[in-house]
């Protein structure tokens, strides 16, 4: 039977905080806390590496990340359950399903890009596991930059201007 995806939030609902017996992930209001809650932890970000890379049924996940059948079961529920996954079915009989990103999961590319991009140069410079080439043809390479005028910000660059448990002026 399927079913359907329901969304986390860590406003309202309190289940993954509770589950890892934890009161709140943090006293602060963080959104990196709050996400690294849901897939900081072992396995989950290799899950969305591997479906993005095309590696959706149970046991191509298995042979790619090399994880326990039971670890990898609850991470993809888990990412199934705050709507970053969802099954396909693609056999009735014996039910068989496939995993694809949903939007949000599509939207974590870029922190899995940047994830990668830091490991190259930082743990693996020089033998990169994987090498993109981007649709122009050059060899490509993820960076952050400004929505508004496409440059990089540098360190100081960035200041605070609002937020909930904002120190406005801070620069970063």
């Amino acid at each position: 039977m399927d079913r359907p995806p329901t969304r986390f939030d860590f406003q309202t609902d309190d289940f993954y905080p509770r589950q890892m017996g934890e009161e709140r992930p943090s006293r602060r209001v963080c959104s990196v806390t709050d996400a690294l809650a849901l897939v900081g932890d072992r396995y989950s970000l290799q899950v969305i590496r591997e479906i993005a890379y095309g590696c959706r049924r149970f046991t191509e996940l298995l042979e790619k990340i090399g994880c326990s059948r039971d670890v990898l079961a609850a991470r993809l529920r888990r990412l199934e359950g705050v709507g970053i996954l969802e099954r396909r079915r693609y056999l009735e009989r014996p039910a068989r399903y496939e995993y694809h990103l949903t939007e949000s999961g599509i939207e974590l590319r870029s922190i899995v890009l940047a994830l990668k991009e830091w490991g190259d140069q930082h743990l693996n410079h020089g033998k990169e596991p994987v090498i993109f080439a981007h649709r122009c043809g050059a060899e490509f390479h993820a960076r952050t930059v400004c929505a508004a005028c496409g440059e990089e910000a540098d360190p100081g660059e960035l200041r605070i201007i609002g937020g909930t448990d904002a120190v406005v002026g801070t620069p970063w």
